[in-house]
């Protein structure tokens, strides 16, 4: 019976062990899950800044057609 209760407590203390582990180990997910977190918005700002940059570009693409347009006709005229 005193080697039940032996076995009994080292499975316990095994069990304390373990939920002692996983609680490290959970604390370090939260804190490499919160940086990741963090990287993710810069690179979703940087996504947002680049799509804005493109977008002001497709803008000007007509622009510079005309002007190449434009251009292209005087030098023919000349």
């Amino acid at each position: 019976m005193i080697s039940e209760f032996q076995d009994l407590s080292n499975k316990i203390d095994l069990l304390a062990e373990m939920t002692q582990a996983l609680r490290r180990e959970n604390a370090y997910l939260r804190q490499a899950n919160a940086a990741l977190g963090a990287e993710n918005a810069v690179y979703v700002q940087r996504m947002s800044e680049a799509q804005q940059r493109v977008e002001a570009l497709l803008e000007k693409i007509p622009e510079l057609v005309q002007a190449g347009l434009a251009e292209a006709a005087a030098e023919k005229d000349a």
